[in-house]
């Protein structure tokens, strides 16, 4: 090997060298989940849609910015609940009309009973089917006014595409808010209206 090939050689490793020790270590969280506690939520932090685990900071967002809020229980053990990340909530494109037009909570069903239990009584008094995932859409006072099980990625079945029911809870939130705050469920409170 000639001294210029060793050197070329020197400068495309100090040069890669150089890059790895200017990139992070870890990628950044791109959600609010990294802190959970729960194994589910965890493995959702990584998702690009920009998850809020239930608490106050999501319901203020959501206020905030005067968005619905897209209300995701799953548990770690459902095979619909992973296939449903799968499909939808790790593809780019649908993340980011999510993350433009919802506040996005995910929920885990087995970390607090008591809030599965509310969310359990919301989703019969909505008639919508029972076991998970539970998607559902509440306005950010925490009125529940649609939702569903699992939805696909393509219509299928009689089931709606998971975009399609996107949309359709976004109109009817922009256009029937009034009369969806006092006929619906009210899952912060857990009282009709």
């Amino acid at each position: 090997m000639t001294q210029a090939r060793i050197c070329g050689w020197l400068l495309i490793a100090l040069h890669i060298a150089g890059m790895a020790a200017s990139s992070p270590a870890a990628p950044l969280p791109k959600n609010h989940l990294s802190g959970s506690r729960s194994v589910y939520l965890q493995r959702a932090s990584d998702q690009p849609v920009e998850w809020y685990p239930w608490g106050e900071e999501a319901w203020r967002k959501a206020r905030e910015l005067n968005r619905p809020v897209l209300l995701d229980v799953g548990a770690i053990w459902c095979s619909w609940c992973n296939l449903m990340d799968h499909e939808s909530y790790l593809q780019p494109e649908m993340a980011a009309f999510i993350n433009q037009n919802f506040i996005a909570v995910k929920v885990d069903f087995d970390a607090d009973p008591k809030l599965s239990a509310k969310l359990e009584r919301a989703q019969a008094f909505m008639n919508l089917p029972a076991g998970l995932p539970l998607t559902a859409f509440l306005t950010p006072s925490g009125v529940l006014y649609s939702g569903g099980g699992y939805f696909p990625a393509k219509a299928e079945k009689g089931k709606p595409a998971f975009r399609a029911a996107l949309e359709e809870a976004l109109k009817r939130y922009r256009t029937e808010r009034t009369q969806i705050e006092r006929e619906g469920f009210g899952v912060i409170s857990g009282e009709t209206k």
